[in-house]
């Protein structure tokens, strides 16, 4: 009888997750199509947030850009626990206790963009923080703190993040552009190449 009444809570739980992710969809900057995040348990501001199609953004997500926005490109995974901020606290002031300080407060650089392109992992608890792009096909390991940006098909880890290597060869990352993109939208050989 308990194991029924668990799965019946559990059903009810994704239905009602469901409902109120269909509902929240209008409130994102762009919401592509296919997007799946669960809004019950994540903490999103959404005004700010640009999502391309068929992204995955997994429970507890963090996502926060209260000035600046993020930009989420087409095919991305978030494992859970993804913390990313579009902003900093101002901290330049001297005799000002952190507590005072005020959004008039900010300078330039205290709130940029994020940028993640398309066909990105991030793993379980990664933080990304203010000003990083990631680019396409780029793997972000689990518990990462990424604070610079990241060249396309990378594999980065560690804190601060750091590339560990690349997913394939120029040859091999070439060919999976000619597969996966049409002409007008492949990466150049150039820039591919410049990783190494």
């Amino acid at each position: 009888m308990l194991r029924i009444l668990g799965l019946i809570y559990l059903m009810i739980g994704k239905v009602y997750n469901k409902l109120i992710m269909l509902a929240t969809r209008s409130l994102f900057a762009k919401c592509g199509k296919n997007v799946i995040f669960f809004p019950t348990n994540s903490e999103l501001l959404y005004k700010n947030l640009h999502i391309g199609n068929n992204v995955f953004i997994g429970p507890g997500a963090s996502f926060i850009a209260l000035v600046s926005h993020i930009e989420i490109g087409d095919n991305v995974m978030f494992g859970p626990n993804v913390t990313i901020r579009g902003g900093n606290h101002a901290y330049h002031i001297i005799g000002k206790l952190m507590t005072e300080y005020k959004q008039s407060d900010k300078l330039p650089n205290d709130d940029v963009p994020v940028i993640i392109d398309q066909d990105v992992w991030v793993g379980t608890g990664a933080i990304i923080l203010k000003g990083v792009h990631i680019g396409r096909g780029a793997i972000v390991a689990a518990g990462a703190v990424v604070t610079k940006s990241i060249p396309p098909y990378a594999i980065v880890g560690g804190n601060p993040a750091k590339i560990i290597k690349y997913r394939w060869s120029v040859s091999e990352t070439l060919l999976h552009e000619q597969m996966v993109y049409p002409e007008n939208r492949r990466l150049e050989e150039e820039v591919i190449s410049k990783r190494y």
